[in-house]
């Protein structure tokens, strides 16, 4: 699979509203998990925020979302919080991106092997720009 780069926003609580109006707008194929479902921490109250959502539409547009963590490495700000996701299954070149985006930049989660079975890892580059770096697990 090529490496792919896309938007991904933060959302606070309302990720699930946001990419359903995203995809009566885009169209395509709308994919959501939420914290309980991925096998993150949560509470009663956080267990349906979402982990992780995906839109693909047919034209190619690709947009991930997720409902912001207070352990993310970053503070929500409405309207602000897009960062930049790398993902594919090239585990040489997407290790190799991630190691040159945090050289001068402060790593807020290694690359390391997640619980939904991919390797994940996220940095603010030395320019403030957040990105997040998914590398396929192995089927």
């Amino acid at each position: 699979m090529q490496s792919k780069l896309n938007p991904y926003i933060s959302f606070q609580g309302n990720a699930r509203e946001a990419m359903e109006f995203y995809k009566s707008v885009f169209g395509g194929a709308l994919t959501m998990t939420t914290l309980k479902e991925g096998g993150m921490p949560s509470t009663e109250q956080t267990e349906n925020n979402i982990m992780h959502a995906m839109l693909v539409a047919e034209n190619g547009i690709t947009l991930m979302a997720s409902d912001a963590s207070d352990t993310g490495g970053y503070e929500y700000v409405k309207g602000t919080n897009i960062s930049m996701s790398l993902s594919g299954d090239n585990e040489t070149e997407l290790t190799t991106y991630y190691n040159a985006l945090a050289d001068g930049g402060v790593v807020a989660e290694p690359l390391v092997k997640a619980p939904w079975g991919d390797t994940f890892g996220m940095v603010t580059d030395k320019y403030g720009i957040f990105w997040m770096v998914n590398i396929a697990g192995k089927k």
